[in-house]
């Protein structure tokens, strides 16, 4: 499989952000507090929800499952007995980490390992678990009461182009979900990175049409145009962050930039 970064990059990013989550204990953060982008979990519910996302994918790449993995039947799954052990926690995802990213590793990109997105190869998991730590480790900061970590700006392009290719792919394989409505033909989407290397061609033009949506790397004239530093940008188009963050700009139809983010889902 070819994916935008190295297989061993996407393995030592996942061992980096998790290493953000084994901070957390250290900064006073507490596991019942609530995570305001993801309003019905506490911190510890987030934590669980990431470790056992890093065990399933562990073993489906060590197994080289053909199907679907029932999430019971995956060991380690269940993280630490006892709630409320920040600690145990952070030791326990710190270790997911590390079995999920050996696993990519000893299996490289190319290996057989089933996906829901019809992409089945042990890469596919790489690029997705690295970016599912990318956007979750913002979660978990704002939940411990402190403003995101900038991300590695080949890292934060490519989690945000990967994003894009999930809500089409969404858009075609749940026609009853909220993406089927994401149409908006003549209607553009320009996303400018103020803060990084010309040479990574920080900018995208998203177009909306009956078809469903495409994108190209560009500086464009578009209906709206998002502006700001790259992992801010980032986090916008996840929902992480406010169109109303005073580190990005919105220039021009701010509705149409809405109707992007209320639609580009999974439901």
């Amino acid at each position: 499989m070819t994916t935008p970064l190295a297989h061993d990059r996407y393995c030592d990013e996942i061992l980096a952000q998790a290493e953000k989550f084994r901070a957390l204990p250290a900064t006073g953060a507490d596991p019942g507090a609530r995570v305001p982008t993801c309003p019905d979990w506490t911190l510890e519910d987030l934590v669980r929800h990431v470790g056992r996302a890093l065990r399933w994918t562990e073993h489906i790449v060590r197994t080289r499952a053909t199907a679907e993995i029932p999430m019971d039947q995956v060991p380690g799954v269940e993280g630490p007995e006892e709630r409320g052990d920040a600690d145990a926690l952070a030791r326990w995802l710190e270790e997911s980490a590390s079995v999920v990213a050996g696993a990519l590793r000893a299996a490289g990109p190319d290996a057989y390992a089933w996906s829901w997105a019809g992409r089945h190869d042990a890469g596919f998991w790489a690029r997705r678990m690295c970016h599912e730590l990318v956007v979750h480790g913002a979660d978990a900061a704002l939940a411990a009461g402190r403003a995101p970590e900038p991300v590695a700006p080949d890292v934060a392009a490519d989690a945000l182009e990967e994003w894009l290719e999930i809500v089409r792919f969404v858009q075609r394989a749940l026609p009853d979900g909220p993406a089927k409505d994401l149409r908006a033909p003549g209607r553009t989407i320009h996303l400018h990175a103020t803060d990084t290397d010309p040479a990574l061609n920080a900018e995208w033009v998203i177009e909306l049409p009956d078809e469903g949506i495409t994108w190209r790397r560009g500086h464009e004239k578009a209906t709206v145009a998002l502006r700001g530093p790259l992992t801010s940008v980032l986090l916008v188009l996840y929902r992480r962050l406010p169109l109303d963050t005073p580190e990005v700009q919105v220039l021009g139809d701010r509705a149409v930039l809405e109707f992007w983010l209320e639609k580009a889902s999974f439901g």
